[in-house]
């Protein structure tokens, strides 16, 4: 029994990492790569915008380039935070937390 649970467990672990790949405002949804603009048209301005410095990344040609990185701060919604945070102009990453 305890076998067959850690091998549920194990199956439904990329589920669990896809849910973090979208972010619902409303009645929209944005998904990770999309571009702030659609972000901010889709979910209206954020409670907070951070500005947290630069990146430096490889294109496809092998090329450095430096990308800005920003932070977006959604919430509280249900006692929930939610972080988007931008690399380039592109969503990157999607987390949340529950707010005090």
């Amino acid at each position: 029994m305890c076998k067959l649970a850690y091998l549920l467990t194990l199956l439904c672990l990329p589920l669990l990492a896809e849910a973090s790949s979208t972010y619902r405002c409303g009645s929209a949804l944005v998904s990770k790569t999309a571009p702030s603009a659609e972000v901010l048209s889709k979910c209206g301005e954020p409670a907070s915008r951070d500005f947290l410095g630069y990146k430096e990344v490889l294109d496809s040609y092998g090329f450095r380039n430096e990308v800005t990185v920003e932070e977006w701060i959604y919430g509280p919604k249900n006692g929930m935070y939610h972080f988007l945070r931008f690399e380039g102009g592109r969503l990157s990453e999607i987390r949340s937390k529950r707010g005090r």
